[in-house]
């Protein structure tokens, strides 16, 4: 509600800090993407919707320093036996939250005035403005480590876990982290599964 009608292409979100991207209309269209073992696909993709509005995304995934904010400013309840975990793989505030449930980022994002993106929406995002390439940032994964931190890249992990957020380069609309460093929540769901997105620092 608060966006409508505002055309700008970068805004900072006031209540979290947010910088946020605006994504341009997704015209519904054929997409090569793959499956978990690797074997290709190819699916429509569209934003759901009666003329597929655009819409903003986050730049970066939420950081810890954020969800330490809407803790405090909420008294939202959070296991506490987590934070052992969240320091050991995401040690300062500016890096991605980890151990959130799609309950937790779900709370999230309402306190904040926002939603998580469709699956449709993330992956779209998640392209860059690229269409059938099988990265988000092309073909070549030879450089790979200049777009995601994740493991297994001869040795040239500069962080053990998580990377703080943006240390890597964005795609074609300027988001970062979309592969790799943490999982990201959509708002899919059938009250039984949820669906997770782009990869971890592990994965």
């Amino acid at each position: 509600k608060e966006l409508k009608g505002i055309k700008a292409k970068k805004i900072t979100w006031k209540k979290d800090g947010a910088k946020m991207v605006l994504i341009p209309t997704m015209a519904s269209k054929q997409v090569k993407t793959f499956n978990r073992i690797g074997e290709p696909i190819v699916k429509t993709v569209k934003v759901d919707g009666p003329d597929s509005i655009p819409f903003y995304m986050d730049v970066t995934e939420v950081t810890v320093g954020q969800f330490k904010k809407f803790l405090k400013s909420t008294g939202y309840q959070f296991d506490g036996d987590l934070w052992g975990g969240v320091y050991e793989y995401s040690p300062a505030d500016k890096h991605p939250m980890v151990y959130a449930t799609w309950y937790d980022a779900t709370a999230y994002a309402k306190w904040v005035g926002k939603r998580l993106p469709t699956e449709a929406e993330w992956e779209f995002a998640a392209r860059g403005g690229l269409v059938g390439k099988e990265f988000s940032w092309g073909n070549d994964e030879s450089v790979a480590r200049e777009y995601a931190n994740y493991n297994g890249t001869g040795g040239k992990d500069k962080w053990e876990f998580t990377a703080p957020v943006g240390s890597f380069k964005p795609n074609g609309y300027g988001i970062f982290d979309m592969p790799g460093n943490v999982w990201e929540w959509c708002q899919d769901s059938d009250k039984t599964k949820r669906v997770l997105r782009g990869g971890s620092w592990c994965n």
